[in-house]
């Protein structure tokens, strides 16, 4: 484990509006995004990415510094992010999931952890699902086994092997430094990718008290037709960042996976799950020629 620098508590100055952007790119969120900002400091101010125009963002509070960022076109979770940062004027950014909320003191709590580990890339607040349990991310297809951590929250402030995108504090000079979240990647393991490059410059770290509850998002449905939109991109960017970070087999691991999603009685029973395995089936032959035209070009 790196050996952390740790800062003293009494030159913390207090938290403002020239601090943090709470930066949410929102796609079908409506239903949970005042619950969101009512959870921000009013003194923070708040980009929302209106991803694909799905968002009427009505009765929004008219006493917060919010801006708007209207995306016509559904451009992906990463990109939108990038396009949300690039409005933030504020020394430190928190991607944050429009079905989250903070508490009181979480911004507080990351700014002193900021200070307190000055050689860290970025942090994790500690995640909560809706009913208290851990949402903690604890392993990565992009990581080795031996890299993976135990299941539920640390004791205490750790340095992790990778984070997750539900809520991502991080400078916003490092975060440009390395050109923000890879635009290649439409949706899944871009905050992996995201993780991995940021701890080129440092521990990545986990704050215990700062503390963030989520409700994991389910605005997009359960229906076949969704199940294949996400099917097709998670394989597509399984093999997609396999193949940057130089994990073994990729292609191989993944129709293995896909075998497994076939052969299964469900497949017969639901449509839902028939159009899964077609959809990662489909997600794989996108992402092998991805893979071809890489190699030969």
């Amino acid at each position: 484990m790196t050996k952390l620098t740790h800062w003293k508590k009494n030159k913390m100055k207090p938290l403002s509006s020239f601090d943090v952007t709470v930066i949410s790119v929102c796609y079908k969120s409506d239903n949970v995004i005042n619950n969101m900002i009512a959870s921000v400091p009013v003194t923070v101010p708040i980009v929302l990415v209106d991803n694909g125009n799905t968002n009427e963002f009505s009765q929004l509070p008219c006493d917060r510094t919010i801006s708007i960022l209207n995306l016509d076109e559904n451009i992906g979770f990463g990109r939108g992010c990038n396009a949300g940062a690039a409005l933030a004027k504020t020394d430190w950014l928190l991607f944050l999931n429009p079905d989250a909320q903070l508490q009181e003191t979480t911004l507080q709590a990351l700014l002193e952890a900021a200070y307190r580990y000055p050689r860290a890339a970025a942090f994790n607040p500690k995640i909560s699902n809706s009913d208290g349990s851990p949402y903690f991310k604890r392993r990565s297809w992009l990581l080795p086994r031996k890299k993976y951590m135990r299941s539920g929250w640390p004791s205490s402030d750790t340095e992790v092997p990778v984070l997750s995108g539900a809520a991502i504090f991080v400078s916003k000079k490092l975060f440009e430094t390395i050109g923000g979240f890879d635009p290649n990647i439409f949706l899944y393991h871009e905050d992996d990718d995201l993780s991995l490059r940021l701890a080129g410059f440092g521990p990545l770290m986990f704050i215990h008290d700062a503390v963030v509850s989520h409700a994991s998002g389910h605005s997009s449905g359960r229906s076949p037709e969704v199940a294949y939109f996400k099917a097709f991109h998670m394989a597509r960017s399984r093999i997609y960042t396999g193949r940057k970070h130089g994990r073994p087999f990729p292609v191989t691991s993944s129709i293995i996976q896909a075998l497994g999603l076939i052969l299964s009685p469900s497949v017969v029973f639901s449509k839902r799950r028939r159009a899964k395995a077609f959809g990662f089936i489909k997600g794989i032959r996108a992402g092998s020629s991805e893979v071809v035209s890489i190699e030969t070009s």
